[in-house]
């Protein structure tokens, strides 16, 4: 398809299902930015602390949809009632950049051969608590390590051409929550031959505030289990991001950790191997902790540590549990699938979960108080 050689224009799009404050910013940061897009869509998603009158205060088209239908349903709600050649979707709990519309206007006007972009959170989140910072500042790095030829779109800050986006059928809208809606359209995308570029320069900052529960839930059964669905059903992990090899073997280092763990009330010999897989943890994610350390000092990357190790944690157990409803779901068609699952029953997944790991969590904190209080 030949491309116009005049700047794109660009719509911005933002669900949102009660913003609250964080959505106020948002608005704010576009009303700032410079230049300005052509257009800036609200799909307000069932919202009913006035997130919709407040959007449309700002100058905002707005899409009222009485009962919420989820993000990706949203998404496409306004995609559809979009005029812009580029469709830049931005999540309702991001600041935008000053430059951020000129920036991403820029690149698809200088690289014709790309369908597709995602930029990355940058490094002040807004939120100053341990575990935001911390939350958001992986985020960052992971992104900003990243390979440039990227393998998935991402929803809070991803941008797309309309012709494209339309022609493959926009997001998944059996995805009812906020979920990996964004990983599987980058999928298709893939799958088609298009092409998706990290632009690492683009950055929003995330004003979202990660607490213990939030952070676990959003991370196993919004990402990882579903993402695991995902994997499971293409057949296909990619080195980079979240999946690269050494987050792979950081996994397995992690449980080999706890297996020694286990030992050591029998085997007393097994706290050399607690040492040697320690060191080896320590040393594969050197960079990771240099990164915390450049960023926050030493106390604060020292503290994350044992947060990040539970990581690895959970991030195994996610893909375990995947791996068994994959199969369960394979040999008993009639179960239902991650993307429709029923609430109620979706509530029990996380009650089990809590319960599980409600010790786990605990020692994390415990371990991160005891650092924190030694300095």
């Amino acid at each position: 398809m030949t491309r116009s050689t005049a700047t794109p224009t660009i719509s911005v799009i933002i669900p949102v299902y009660n913003g609250g404050e964080a959505f106020r910013r948002c608005l704010s940061s576009l009303a700032k930015a410079s230049p300005q897009p052509s257009e800036v869509i609200v799909v307000a998603d069932g919202d009913t602390d006035g997130s919709g009158q407040l959007a449309q205060d700002f100058g905002a088209k707005v899409i009222r949809v009485p009962t919420s239908g989820g993000p990706a349903k949203a998404r496409n709600l306004g995609a559809k009632a979009a005029s812009g050649d580029i469709l830049f979707f931005v999540d309702a709990d991001v600041e935008i950049h000053n430059n951020t519309i000129g920036q991403v206007a820029t690149t698809f006007h200088q690289e014709p051969e790309l369908a597709a972009l995602i930029g990355s959170y940058d490094d002040q989140p807004g939120a100053a608590n341990f575990l935001s910072q911390y939350k958001n500042l992986f985020h960052h790095y992971t992104h900003q390590t990243g390979s440039e030829d990227a393998s998935t779109f991402w929803g809070a800050c991803g941008a797309i051409r309309r012709d494209i986006f339309l022609a493959i059928g926009g997001f998944d809208e059996s995805y009812r929550l906020p979920c990996v809606e964004d990983i599987e359209l980058g999928n298709r995308l893939k799958r088609q031959g298009y092409q998706i570029g990290l632009r690492k320069t683009i950055q929003v900052k995330h004003l979202k505030c990660w607490r213990t529960y939030s952070l676990l839930r959003a991370d196993i059964f919004y990402r990882a289990i579903p993402w695991t669905a995902i994997i499971l059903r293409d057949r296909e992990m990619v080195n980079d991001l979240n999946l690269n090899l050494s987050n792979r073997i950081s996994v397995v280092l992690v449980y080999t950790l706890l297996a020694a763990l286990i030992a050591v009330w029998w085997v007393s010999a097994a706290w050399v191997g607690i040492a040697g897989l320690s060191l080896a943890l320590l040393a594969i994610n050197a960079s990771v902790y240099q990164f915390f350390y450049q960023k926050r000092g030493f106390l604060f990357a020292l503290q994350t540590v044992p947060w990040h190790w539970l990581y690895y944690f959970y991030s195994g157990l996610a893909f375990a549990i995947g791996l068994v409803r994959h199969h369960w779901q394979t040999y008993q068609p009639t179960i239902p699938t991650w993307k429709t699952v029923p609430g109620n029953l979706l509530a029990i997944e996380q009650q089990i979960f809590a319960s599980i790991s409600r010790e786990l969590v605990g020692a994390s904190i415990l371990v991160s108080l005891v650092i924190g209080n030694s300095f």
